[in-house]
């Protein structure tokens, strides 16, 4: 999964919120087991590097990966956890030189990437018009999340990420509420709801509470989703084409990714269109 990514970055302080492989030691491409399936072309056990990661823990694939059977490695994003376990964590000390050190790193990295998820969220969440109301709280959240992650291995490694979500999703979800809220006329409520396959080609979708929905292979060509909430939403394979998603809340680039799209797609200024589109 590592693979000098160059998409804009979000930021919270002086921390990058997207993924910098130049600076992790492909934590992606080594922590996490996958499958052979439509995602990926081989079985690889946890803890255990893709024998397409160098030495130098840079992809050897990286710009054939899609071709080679890869596409789950695209759309992945750490959120910039990998570089921070990486260089702050453990203070540039890597798994291949320093092999004392990966058992705790890799027990580390999954539950910062969730940690850095949820402040990509939170700095989001600022961001979003007529949200002032709970900036104060909102803040207060993001400043909780990121002294965790600045703790040491051992108590980064026990954080219950869980509890961290619990805390956080209902300011997320209010946050949200009072940026929909301004839109006009009835907003549509499809949280969670298995739209897997729909045909929603030119559908109004202002506004829209898309949190957690199923929009795999979704027919979205040219709909409207200003200010629709795509928290947590499946995206893979829907179909953007020419889809307004230029003030969209709470999308992420690696939605982008696993979508498919074209030049007529409008995308957040924030976030870039996919060079497989």
């Amino acid at each position: 999964m590592s693979g000098n990514h160059t998409h804009p970055t979000a930021t919270t302080g002086q921390r990058t919120l997207r993924a910098d492989c130049a600076n992790c030691f492909g934590l992606c491409c080594t922590v996490p087991a996958f499958s052979a399936s439509a995602d990926f072309a081989i079985d690889k056990p946890a803890g255990t590097p893709c024998p397409n990661l160098r030495t130098d823990h840079r992809c050897g694939i990286h710009t054939t990966l899609r071709q080679r059977g890869f596409p789950g490695c695209t759309v992945y994003d750490c959120f910039g956890a990998g570089q921070h376990v990486s260089q702050v964590t453990f203070t540039g000390h890597d798994w291949r030189t320093s092999p004392e050190t990966a058992k705790k790193m890799f027990a580390v990295f999954p539950v910062m990437r969730d940690l850095h998820e949820l402040l990509w969220y939170l700095t989001e969440a600022l961001t979003l018009p007529h949200t002032t109301p709970i900036h104060d709280a909102l803040t207060q959240a993001r400043d909780t999340i990121e002294t965790l992650t600045n703790e040491t291995p051992e108590t980064i490694a026990r954080t219950d990420v869980m509890t961290q979500r619990m805390n956080v999703n209902p300011l997320l979800q209010k946050a949200s509420e009072l940026a929909r809220a301004t839109t006009p006329g009835p907003r549509k409520d499809h949280r969670g709801a298995d739209l897997i396959g729909a045909k929603l080609k030119g559908a109004d979708l202002t506004g829209a509470n898309l949190r957690g929905a199923y929009l795999i292979g979704t027919d979205l060509r040219g709909a409207n989703l200003t200010m629709a909430d795509l928290t947590g939403a499946d995206t893979r394979g829907s179909d953007l084409r020419g889809a307004d998603l230029s003030r969209t809340i709470f999308l992420t680039q690696a939605q982008l990714d696993a979508a498919k799209g074209d030049t007529t797609t409008k995308v957040p200024t924030t976030l870039t269109h996919p060079t497989h589109w």
